[in-house]
C-alpha cells in the first residue's frame, strides 16, 4: 500500500465518531433483543418452545424461496419506510402514506388498462401517474398546513378515511370497473391492465424475484444524495430542527413544508408498485393495504436513514414472511403481531436510553476537556 494511502485512510477513520457510531447500532440491537427475550417469555407462557419457534423462523430466512420472500417484501417496505423518513426528516408526520398510495395504485390501475404502449414508455409514464396522484394528495395536507396551520397528523388521517369513501365510489362498475366487474370472480376490481404495463423480474433459484427491487435501492441513493448533498436537503433538514432557525437563515419554510409533504406522498405513491405491476396487474378490494402504517414503524426503527431503513425493512419483511411457517407447524401467528408491536415500542424506549447516555457522555467529556484547560491555565500563571 503507498504511503499516500495510508494518511488519507486514518483521515477518514478519524472523522468517523465510533462511539456514536456504537450508540446508533446499539439502540435497534437493543430493541431486538429486548423483543425477543419478551416473546419468547410469552410464548413460554402459552405452552410453546421458543426455541422451535425462532428455529423455525431461522430455517425460513435461509431458504432459497424464503429470502425470494422476503425480498419481495422488504422492497414494498422499504418504498413505505423512505416516504414517511422524508416527511420525519422534516419533522412532518405523514399518517397518510396508507391512502396515497392506495389512491394512487387504483388511478394506475385504471390507466394501465386504458392505454398500451410499448413497455419503456408505459411503466415510466405509471410510475409518473403514481407519483403524481400520491403527492397532490398529500399536497392537500401540505396546503391545510401552512395556509390554515392544520396539524398534518389530523389532516393525513382524516384524508385516509376519505380515500377509502373515495375508493368505494370509484371501484363500481361503470366507472373505474368494466360492466362485468372486472373479471370472471365477484370481487370488483378494475380491468387488467395490459401486458406492457408488467415489471420485470430476476429468476432465481428461490423463485421470481421483484425487478423493482432496483427501483428502491435507487430511490434510497437518491434520498441520501439529496439529503447530504443539495442545498434543498441541508434546508430540509435545518427547517426540521428549528422552523424559526431555518427562517431567519432565508428559507422559506412554507414553501419547504409543502415541498416535502408532495415529495413525500410522491415516494408514497410507490409503495403499491411493485404489487401491482409485477404480480396482481389490476387493483381491487383485496389489494394490499396497510403498508403504510408498516412503513411508519420502519422509518421509525431505521433512524429514517435509507441504509437503516433497508435494515428495518429486511427485518420487518422477514417476521412477515415466516409467519405462515409458524402456522403450518401449530404456532400462533399473532406471536409475528406481538413481536412486531414490541419491537416499535422497545425501540421508542432504547432510543432514549442511548440517547440519554450519549449526552451524559458528551457532558463528561466537555467537562473534562475544561477541568484540562483549567489546569493548564494555571500552569500558565504559575510559570
Amino acid at each position: 500500500m503507498s504511503t499516500t494511502t495510508q494518511p488519507a485512510q486514518r483521515g477518514f477513520l478519524q472523522r468517523i465518531d465510533r462511539e456514536r457510531l456504537g450508540l446508533a447500532i446499539a439502540a435497534p440491537l437493543l430493541a431486538i433483543v429486548i423483543a425477543v427475550l419478551l416473546c419468547s417469555a410469552l410464548l413460554a407462557v402459552a405452552g410453546y418452545d421458543p426455541t422451535q419457534a425462532f428455529n423455525i423462523m431461522g430455517k425460513f430466512a435461509v431458504a432459497s424461496d424464503g429470502q425470494v420472500a422476503i425480498l419481495n417484501k422488504a422492497t414494498t417496505f422499504y418504498l413505505a419506510g423512505c416516504a414517511v423518513a422524508f416527511g420525519f426528516r422534516m419533522n412532518l408526520f405523514n399518517i397518510g402514506a396508507d391512502g396515497q398510495y392506495q389512491l394512487s395504485a387504483l388511478f394506475v390501475a385504471y390507466v394501465g388498462g386504458q392505454v398500451n404502449l410499448p413497455s419503456f414508455i408505459e411503466i415510466p409514464m405509471l410510475l409518473i401517474v403514481a407519483m403524481l396522484v400520491g403527492g397532490t394528495w398529500a399536497g392537500v395536507a401540505g396546503v391545510l398546513k401552512v395556509t390554515r396551520g392544520v396539524n398534518e397528523v389530523i389532516s393525513t388521517i382524516m384524508l385516509n378515511a376519505i380515500t377509502t369513501a373515495i375508493i368505494g365510489m370509484l371501484l363500481v362498475p361503470g366507472i373505474f370497473v368494466p360492466g362485468n366487474g372486472g373479471g370472471t370472480s365477484n370481487t370488483v376490481q378494475t380491468k387488467q391492465m395490459v401486458a406492457s404495463s408488467n415489471f420485470f423480474t430476476l429468476n432465481t433459484q428461490g423463485g421470481s424475484l421483484y425487478g423493482f427491487i432496483i427501483v428502491a435501492a435507487l430511490v434510497g441513493v437518491v434520498f441520501q444524495l439529496v439529503l447530504t448533498r443539495t442545498r434543498f436537503g441541508f434546508d430540509l433538514r435545518a427547517t426540521g430542527r428549528s422552523e424559526s432557525a431555518a427562517a431567519a437563515s432565508g428559507v422559506n419554510v412554507k414553501r419547504m413544508v409543502l415541498t416535502s409533504m408532495c415529495v413525500s406522498g410522491a415516494l408514497a405513491g410507490l409503495i403499491g408498485m411493485p404489487d401491482l405491476l409485477t404480480n396482481s396487474h389490476y387493483f381491487g378490494q383485496n389489494f394490499q393495504a396497510g403498508i403504510g402504517f408498516v412503513g411508519i414503524s420502519v422509518a421509525l426503527l431505521g433512524r429514517n436513514s435509507p441504509l437503516g431503513i433497508a435494515f428495518a425493512a429486511l427485518l420487518w419483511a422477514f417476521l412477515e414472511a415466516s409467519a405462515p411457517s409458524l402456522s403450518v407447524s401449530n404456532f400462533p401467528p399473532e406471536i409475528i403481531n406481538v413481536m412486531e408491536g414490541t419491537i416499535v415500542i422497545c425501540v421508542v424506549v432504547a432510543y432514549e436510553l442511548v440517547r440519554r447516555f450519549g449526552l451524559k457522555r458528551q457532558q463528561q467529556r466537555v467537562g473534562a476537556q475544561l477541568a484540562a484547560a483549567a489546569v493548564s491555565v494555571k500552569k500558565e500563571v504559575a510559570a
